[in-house]
């Protein structure tokens, strides 16, 4: 092996544990919005829940 060659590997890994630590955190980023805007959808669903039979407040949700 060339001493190239042994000076390029180190720096192929760097650059493959960044590209590896910048994708996580755009995924994780990705999810975050997700959950919010999740949460945001579920709390308008007990806003605005239709009312049942008997002055009761129906479930907007199946489950």
């Amino acid at each position: 092996m060339s001493r190239r060659s042994i000076t390029i590997v180190p720096l192929l890994l760097v650059l493959l544990l960044a590209l590896i630590l910048f994708g996580a955190g755009f995924a994780l980023k990705a999810l975050w919005w997700i959950a919010v805007i999740v949460l945001v959808l579920w709390l308008l669903g007990f806003v605005a829940r239709s009312t049942g039979s008997g002055d009761r407040r129906g479930r907007w949700y199946r489950w």
